[in-house]
Formats: C-alpha cells, structure tokens, sequence
C-alpha cells in the first residue's frame, strides 16, 4: 500500500460526545488494524484530533486526485443534518467520478435514520441514495459492545480488509494500445477490482476487449477474450447468449454491458465459471450451467478473491455456486435459484462474504456449510428452497447474521454432525418444519434471533444436539416453542419463548437442557412439560401466564429436574 493512502472520517461531533468518544475509539483503532493488515503506516484524519484536517482535505480532494483516498462517513440522523457533512460526501461523489471508481465512499451505519430505512425519504435525499446504494458496515448493535467484544474485533478487522482491497488491485499491464472497444466505456458504477496481486498509487483505466455475440465487438466468445487479456484488464461482454464455460485464471474484470437477464453464459459439461485467480470481479451477467456430462457447479471458485455481483446463476448440475479450497469470494446482490442441488456450497475450509443475495428455489438447501466452511452470511433472502433453508454439518462453521430464512420446505436452519455456526439477528419464520433443527452433536450460537411461526417446534434439538441460545423470540410456533428429546441437550438463557401452540418448553426421551432466566409466558399448554426420562435444569425463569400452568412433569421424570427460583 502506497505511502500516500489515507481516509477521511465524516461524522457529526455530537455523536462522538454523547457516545462519550467512541468514534475516536473506533478510528483509532480502525486505522491499526489497518496498519497490522499492511504492515503500513496508514492515517484516518479526524477533525477532532488533526490540525491538518481541512488543508489535508482541500489537498487531496481538490490537487492530488491520482492519490488513493477514501471518505469513512458515519451514519447517523444528525450527518443528514449537517451541511458540512453533506458537502464531503458530495465533494467525494464529484472526486470518484473523476476517478471512475465507485468503492472510495465507505459507510458505517452507527445509528438508525429514517433517511436510509424508509424508502420514501430515501428517494427524496440524493446523499441518502448514495450511501444507501453502497455496501456499508453495520453498526447499529455493535456500538453498544464494548471494542474488546469478539464481533467487535471481527467487524473492525473486517472493515479493515475493505479499506485494504481497495488500496491493493490488479497490476496494471504494460501500456500498449487500447482495443477498438475501449471507447464504449464501462458500464455505469464499474470499479477496479480489489486484490492484493499488486499495487498503484494513480488510477489508469485498464485495457477494455469488448465482446459481441455477432461478432461487432473485438472478440465473439468470451473464452477468447480471456485468452488474450492480460492481468488487470477489463472485458465488457454485450448482450447475446454465449455457449461456452468460462475458465478465469488471472486478475481479471470481466463485467456484463447491458441487463444480466439478457447477457447468458450457458455451459453444458463444464462448469458456467470456473475461477482459479488470486482475485477478480465479475457482474452483471447470467451464468447458467445447463447440465451435460459429469457433474459441475454453475459457479466454481477454487481460490483467491472473486467479487460476484449482481448475476443471475443458477446450475442443472450441482450447486449454483461452489466456494472452496480456502478460496475467499465476494457475493453480493445475485440471484441464485435452481441449482440442482443447493444454492451456495461452502466446503473444505472455503470462506466467503454472501451479502444481499436472493437464494431461492434450489433442490437442496439454499446454504450448505461443511468441512470447515466458514463464509460470513449476511442481510440474504433465503426462501423457498426444497429441502431447507441452511445447512451446517461435518464441522462447518459461519457467522449467519440479518438473514430472512423463510418458507423453505424442511427447516430453516439445520445443525448436525460438528456443525457449530453462530446465528445472530435473523428471521427464521414460516418453514415448513423447525425453525431450527439441531441433532447429531450438532452446535451452534443463536442470540437475538426472531424465530416464529415456523410449521413444527421453534427449536428442536435431540441425539447430543448442543447449540447455546441467547436473548432469541421464539414465539408463535405451530407445536413448542423448544422440543429437546432423545438424548439433546443444550443451553437456553435470556430468551422469550412466547405464544407457541403447545408447550413453551418440551423435554422427553433423555432430553437434559439448562434454561435460566427465560420468560416462558402465553403458551397454550404448560410453561414446561417433561415426561419419559426427560430430565433439565431449570432455574430463574418467569413461568407465568401458560394456559395449563407452569409444570407438567411425569413421575417418571421428577428426580431428574433441578428446579429452583423460578417464577410460576
């Protein structure tokens, strides 16, 4: 990372107090982790604390336009309010335009504004648009973490990372004409990939090798448009339906010029894109692997850095979309339905950021977890798939946060076999079975998640099944609100476990949890109902208003509960 690199932190001082200094905090210790992922000395200016502020400002922005410079704008209601704030986030509008990038603005979402949720006002505010348009951290509960919080750590060095790739891209090739399509341009909100196979401290528009299905463009497959492209180059593909499956296997931005529905990559007997690279950037495109010989993914990406975004992908194969072999991939606003098997598979140490997809429609599970998978899911539609809606197993892992997990045709979050993800602030409603599903020495963190209305028990856990449950609504189900049986265990604290259709808790066959301090309230059977060698402990629990009382313990399963201090 060049020596130049920097960000600007736009913000509102009134937040900074009243939180008494914790932006301060965050910048500080936003930029060493920056520092520790470059082992660069890297500056986030503060007005705060840099005399240098304003003439840094007005030197970058307006006399050093070729320098690397992002805007760290803290969301709030107040920034909306300040004419200030407004006029940074206009000026590096202007500045990224002049750059062609569309990556140097970076949001933190701190507090909640009226003009980033409700899409009426939203319209109506151009900055609002902006920074709603971008991919931007969400800090709305973290602030109220303390920074030595795990996820707190996790989402700084995350932020970090972001900060980082936008420094480090393709290297750029030797200068040599441009193609007769680099004058078409890149298609509008188009930006450098971000990697870390090189590093340019001035913006230099890559080369461009246009691609025409009726041969009006430099290249009539895409297949050889890669084949003749350097490392760092760009390849715009118009609309036609290109039969052939794509192999990346150098930096590369290869960006559909013209409506993804209308420009189809059909393979048969490969996989639609195989990406083997240290890092690209592919959008705007169908991908869609159609079946033929052997067994392929619609997308398959073996290594590097893959940013995927806004594609329709689907696979009459395997999976839609395979991520694997530690390979670290960027999903964002595609479209992943009707993968002959699941929707995204995450395998064998893969990784993988999936944010704002729609993942629907596939045979298996829109989500599929194992041997040591462990993507970051977040803010994902995961919806009517045919069997369930996530699924971890064989040791997978992942952080599953803000999804809407609904309507799929078993349960919405399964859990077996080693499989221990944390699940935090998703809905998990109206599947078609559980909830969540845990057997199998299955694990697991949920906290704060909205788990209601599902079509069998909120929660049902059994055969060694273990998860920890924490400050969840499980409410509203069509049987208990948590069912733990043949041998499931498991640790339920803090949560409301409401309105369920029977029993707000169910313990049989060997089941032995620990619930404390839940509220297990308006249930239409007991609050707690616990027959044939279920046994538990249960203490510190509001217990009250269940319409047939707080206990239903059989005499068989008496001397195996520890009761005490509960609320009946």
């Amino acid at each position: 990372m060049a020596a130049e690199s920097a960000a600007f932190m736009s913000y509102v001082r009134f937040n900074d107090q009243h939180d008494d200094g914790q932006l301060s905090q965050f910048r500080e210790r936003l930029g060493a982790e920056v520092r520790a992922q470059t082992g660069e000395e890297f500056t986030i200016f503060q007005d705060r604390n840099d005399i240098a502020w304003g003439q840094n400002w007005q030197q970058r922005i307006d006399e050093t336009l070729d320098a690397v410079t992002l805007l760290l704008v803290i969301v709030t209601p107040s920034l909306f309010r300040s004419p200030a704030c407004r006029a940074e986030v206009g000026r590096f509008v202007e500045r990224e335009r002049n750059l062609g990038r569309s990556d140097l603005i970076l949001p933190v979402y701190y507090i909640g504004a009226r003009e980033m949720d409700d899409p009426v006002v939203r319209e109506a505010d151009e900055m609002a648009r902006v920074l709603a348009s971008r991919q931007y951290a969400d800090w709305r509960e973290l602030r109220f973490e303390p920074f030595t919080s795990p996820v707190v750590r996790r989402a700084i060095a995350q932020l970090a990372s972001r900060m980082r790739d936008t420094f480090w891209q393709p290297p750029i090739a030797p200068a040599r004409p441009a193609s007769r399509g680099q004058a078409t341009g890149s298609p509008a909100g188009s930006a450098e990939p971000a990697g870390d196979a090189g590093l340019v401290t001035a913006k230099t528009e890559p080369p461009v090798h246009v691609v025409d299905a009726d041969e009006r463009g430099d290249f009539a497959t895409v297949g050889a448009a890669i084949k003749a492209a350097e490392s760092g180059d760009r390849i715009l593909v118009r609309p036609g339906l290109y039969e052939e499956g794509l192999v990346v296997d150098k930096p590369l931005e290869i960006l559909g010029n013209g409506p993804a529905a209308d420009i189809e990559i059909r393979a048969r007997g490969a996989s639609a894109l195989l990406f083997q690279a240290s890092l690209g950037r592919v959008a705007n495109l169908t991908l869609r692997q159609a079946g033929g010989e052997g067994t392929w993914y619609g997308v398959d990406i073996t290594q590097g850095r893959l940013d995927l975004e806004g594609c329709e992908i689907s696979g009459q194969s395997l999976a839609c979309v395979a991520i694997r072999d530690g390979a670290d991939p960027r999903l964002r606003r595609n479209k992943i339905e009707g993968g002959k098997a699941s929707g995204v598979f995450v395998l064998d140490g893969g990784l993988g950021t999936l944010e704002d997809n729609d993942i629907t429609g596939n045979a298996y599970s829109g989500v599929e977890i194992k041997t040591g998978g462990n993507p970051t899911v977040r803010r994902n539609q995961i919806h009517d798939n045919e069997q369930g809606g996530v699924y971890v197993y064989e040791s997978g892992l992942g952080m599953l946060e803000d999804n809407d997990i609904t309507g799929n045709a078993l349960s919405g979050v399964s859990i077996k076999t080693g499989g221990n993800p944390t699940l935090r602030h998703n809905q998990i409603q109206d599947n078609a079975e559980d909830g969540v599903f845990v057997a199998e020495s299955g694990l697991g963190t949920l906290e704060d998640n909205d788990i209601t209305a599902n079509a069998f028990s909120g929660v049902e856990i059994m055969t060694s099944g273990n998860p920890t449950l924490r400050h969840n609504q499980i409410q509203d189900n069509e049987e208990e609100g948590v069912f733990v049986r043949d041998g499931g265990l498991g640790t339920l604290e803090d949560n409301d476990i409401t309105g369920n259709v029977k029993a707000g808790v169910r313990i049989t066959t060997g089941g032995n949890p620990t619930l404390r301090a839940n509220r297990i309230n308006r249930n239409k059977y007991e609050a707690v109902w616990i027959y044939e060698g279920g046994s538990g402990v249960i203490q510190d629990n509001d217990l009250t208003g269940n319409a047939r009382g707080a206990w239903n313990i059989a005499e068989d399963s008496k001397a195996n509960v520890a009761r005490a201090h509960n609320e009946e």
